[in-house]
């Protein structure tokens, strides 16, 4: 009537096996072929009411102890045998088995990113168990239900499968394995379902952006079509495309010859007439200005009129416009003398100043062109060539860049001009050739000088002169022309990320939750070009760029982490180093010393970085303060060449710029538009603040092959110029003359030292072809490929080892081994009282650590500096190694872990 069931032994609590028979006399157990003892056994009877027979059930209780200790082929297994008038009835084998269920899944589920719309498969293989354990998912901590959602499917071997992945699909997935003992959770995979740009239509054409000539025309598109989120890749291809255009220009009429005069008329008067037509106007051009017909007397008075000659008619009108053209002409000529001689005194006394005569008008085609100055020669014995015929005047030629100002209003300034900003500038021009000769000839500028360590102020006023063809000036170092600003942008959700500007130095850090969930921001970086706002205080110089990170409007939960580049060589004995902001008046305010102690923000100084964190977007630069005068200052020095306008001279810019590198892109752009090319690796200078000059100069030239112009291979710098460039990059020109075409190689020293300090030697060797030489790599950093990083893959540290580090340090501790060891392994010494007012400050820490590890992501240090903490599992090494190589954060990968 019942047989044994197979059961289940849970923990340490024993299981009842029954049978019951009909009519049976008697019932025993059987288990694995013995008999069961018969105190063992609990039997029961009762009539069965429409038959009248006696039923009998009988139980009995099997241990956990009695299933270990048996160690048989196959599971442990009991029978039950009845025995009646009518023989024998034996009942199934029921097995008795211990369960459990491990405590490890055999595979996690990995996170993915996947497109729109694209596969996604969530494998899950639960622990091992008796019996086999059951398994669900959760989405969020929220069971998934299959049934209720056509694109998910649960059935297929404990994976999860969503056919078309949906942005809502997006979120954290758990595999949840249970039985009858217990249920086991495997770690959460983080889904992210990510949408690549796409371009939306072209706009209409603009107009040509001339009124007359050739220029050119715009159109642009934008990635938002749709726009990338969760780290979808950027739009590929141009955003705005050009066309040149051609406006026709309007032409002014003029007027022909005139015509013969016509037969004299019975009015004693002759007519001549001209048309507007060479050229006739054209294109809204204007109409010729005056008569078109003219008429006069043609009979010089002797034509009669009314019966009287003519020369009788208005005898006195006759007399008085002799009378006004006489005077008229006189008047004239006395206007045009005094004029002239005006005109010749303002020239010579203009002229003295400079002890020269400009005569080469090449300079108002701007760029690196030739200038010649001819003044009396003196009389040299040493003349180059015997045989050549002396004369009366020598040719020097100059070469250094011209500087024009906006070509709109073309106010061009004065040679003069060069030196206003700069009150203490001293340019020599000294030629190494008249050197070698003995001769000591040699051209010199000064300006007033100030006394005093360091620079005060910057004034940045030009004077300007109107002359009659408005010559330009020479100016021997010139900032480059530059843009407004750099910018980039990026949409950034909870899951937080990374927006570098390519190239710069310049990263900002989204943390994970500061970004409130179900919430996106566009997020921006700029860096300000061009002239600085902020002027330095006192002795203060820009050590950095100007960099703006906004929208200024929101607040974020968790601080975000801004990186700028500087040029300072760090030490706090030589430099007092600020971090200010841009208030919305325009005025800037010291935010904190980088070494005070505040809860506002935090600064660590890195020897090319500093690294801020901060509570709210805005306007940032670092400013420095010389302590002494062994504050140093690092500059970048970079040679670029390009073939000139006469093919046969060659030029060779060296370019002083502050260590940063955006100073250094913005140099590289410039070189672009003008066709330079880098000839040599770029060379670190240590620039101190004693207030000597810089001196660049050129050597080892071959004799033979090239010649260098006179007065130009060694130019100096003032102390000022160079310290207190805030940022511009400076240069000096040098041209270079090959003897014959036939030289296509260019090798020579660039030497750039300070007196009485750092020296640097750039050794050139390059083919002055362009087809013929090697190419410099510019930048050696590839973040210009991902400008934009969301989500995970904006992390080194996985999301589930940063929580574990959280969770372990955040949590007070006698012996010290809390967030504040973890501070001071990862050389956080100062400020600790920042931290401590945070909600995680190991998460603050964490984020520090990521903005200084951008590039390198060097995890084995810090899994290292967890273990000499002592409070990680032995195995945190091997964990976070077996979580990047089995994660699926593959960018991170590729960055070098």
């Amino acid at each position: 009537m019942q047989e044994p069931d197979d059961a289940y032994i849970i923990k340490s609590n024993p299981i009842a096996l029954r049978c019951k028979a009909m009519p049976a006399m008697q019932i025993f157990f059987k288990c694995n072929g013995e008999w069961v003892h018969q105190n063992e056994h609990v039997s029961e009877e009762s009539m069965d009411e429409s038959t009248g027979l006696k039923v009998r059930e009988v139980f009995i209780n099997v241990t956990r102890q009695q299933v270990e200790d048996f160690h048989g082929p196959e599971d442990y297994w009991c029978q039950c045998v009845a025995w009646s008038h009518l023989g024998t009835s034996k009942s199934r084998k029921a097995s008795v088995r211990i369960a459990y269920l491990r405590k490890n899944f055999e595979q996690d589920p990995q996170g993915k990113e996947v497109p729109i719309e694209g596969m996604i498969v969530l494998h899950c293989r639960p622990p091992e168990g008796v019996p086999a354990a059951e398994v669900e998912w959760l989405k969020n901590e929220e069971p998934i239900d299959s049934n209720q959602d056509e694109n998910i499917d649960t059935r297929a071997d404990h994976n999860l499968i969503i056919r078309q992945a949906r942005l809502s699909d997006s979120g954290n997935y758990t595999c949840v394995a249970a039985n009858i003992v217990a249920k086991r959770r495997s770690m959460s995979a983080t889904v992210v379902v990510y949408v690549n740009g796409g371009w939306s239509s072209w706009t209409e054409w603009s107009n040509c952006n001339v009124r007359c000539g050739r220029g050119w025309q715009k159109r642009s598109r934008t990635c938002t079509n749709p726009a990338p989120l969760n780290g979808g890749a950027f739009c590929e291809g141009m955003s705005v495309q050009k066309i040149t255009c051609t406006s026709l220009c309007p032409v002014d009429g003029s007027w022909e010859v005139w015509s013969e005069w016509s037969v004299c008329s019975p009015e004693c008067e002759h007519l001549r007439i001209r048309e507007c037509t060479a050229p006739p106007p054209r294109n809204g051009g204007k109409f010729c200005e005056g008569f078109s017909q003219e008429s006069e007397n043609c009979t010089e008075g002797l034509c009669i009129q009314d019966k009287k000659p003519l020369h009788e008619i208005k005898p006195q009108n006759i007399e008085n416009a002799s009378d006004i053209a006489l005077y008229s002409g006189l008047g004239a000529a006395v206007i045009a003398v005094a004029v002239l001689v005006v005109g010749i005194t303002l020239y010579r006394r203009s002229q003295s100043e400079y002890g020269v005569d400009v005569i080469d008008s090449s300079a108002l085609t701007g760029g690196f062109q030739t200038f010649n100055f001819k003044t009396v020669r003196q009389g040299n014995s040493l003349l180059l060539n015997s045989s050549m015929q002396p004369d009366l005047t020598v040719s020097r030629t100059y070469s250094g860049p011209i500087c024009l100002q906006d070509p709109m209003d073309k106010e061009l300034m004065t040679e003069s001009s060069l030196f206003n900003p700069l009150s203490d500038i001293k340019v020599k021009v000294q030629s190494s050739f008249m050197v070698s000769l003995g001769v000591t000839e040699r051209a010199e500028y000064h300006g007033k000088a100030h006394s005093g360590t360091f620079p005060h102020g910057n004034n940045r006023g030009f004077t300007t002169i109107h002359a009659r063809n408005k010559t330009t000036y020479i100016q021997n170092l010139s900032s480059l022309s530059t843009r407004s600003e750099l910018r980039t942008t990026g949409i950034f959700g909870h899951l937080g990320g990374r927006l570098v500007m390519p190239n710069t130095g310049v990263s900002l850090l989204i943390p994970h939750g500061a970004i409130p969930e179900e919430s996106s921001w566009e997020i921006y970086l700029t860096i300000s070009q061009g002239e600085s706002s902020l002027q330095p205080e006192g002795t203060e110089v820009l050590l950095g760029p100007e960099v703006t990170c906004g929208p200024p409007d929101v607040t974020v939960a968790t601080p975000f982490a801004l990186t700028i580049p500087h040029c300072a060589e760090v030490n706090s004995e030589h430099w007092n180093i600020h971090l200010k902001k841009r208030t919305q008046q325009g005025k800037w305010e010291e935010v904190m010393s980088m070494e005070e102690e505040t809860t506002s923000c935090y600064c660590l100084l890195d020897p090319y970085a500093c690294h801020i964190l901060l509570d709210s977007f805005g306007t940032y630069a670092l400013a420095g303060e010389p302590i002494s005068d062994c504050a140093v200052k690092q500059l970048k020095v970079a040679v670029f060449g390009c073939m000139s306008c006469n093919s046969l001279d060659y030029n060779l810019r060296v370019y002083c710029m502050d260590n940063t590198p955006c100073a250094f892109q913005e140099v590289v752009s410039g070189e672009r538009h003008q066709g330079g090319q880098l000839l040599e690796e770029p060379k670190l200078l240590h620039f101190k603040g004693n207030t000597f000059s810089l001196q660049i100069s050129v050597l080892d030239i071959p004799p033979f092959l090239w010649r260098i112009k006179p007065f130009t291979a060694c130019q100096e710098v003032p102390f000022s110029r160079v310290w207190c460039s805030n940022q511009q990059p400076l240069h000096c020109a040098f041209s270079l003359e090959r003897y014959t075409p036939a030289t296509t190689q260019l090798s020579c020293k660039i030497c750039v030292r300070q007196v009485k300090g750092h020296e640097q030697i750039l050794q050139i060797q390059t083919s002055i072809l362009e087809n013929e030489r090697e190419t410099i790599t510019l930048f050696a950093r590839e973040d210009s490929n991902f400008p934009t990083q969301t989500g995970p893959k904006a992390f080194k540290i996985p999301y589930s080892i940063r929580q574990r580090i959280c969770a372990t340090f955040d949590t007070p501790n006698a012996k010290g081994k809390d967030w504040q060891m973890l501070a001071q392994k990862n050389s956080i010494n100062r400020n600790l009282s920042y931290f401590a007012t945070q909600s995680s400050p190991s998460a603050v820490i964490l984020d520090l650590w990521e903005a200084r590890h951008q590039h390198d992501g060097d995890l084995d240090s810090l899994a290292c500096a967890l273990e000499e903490i002592g409070r990680t599992h032995s195995k945190i090494s091997n964990i976070t190694e077996t979580q990047i190589e089995e994660t699926d954060f593959s960018y991170s990968r590729q960055n070098g872990l």
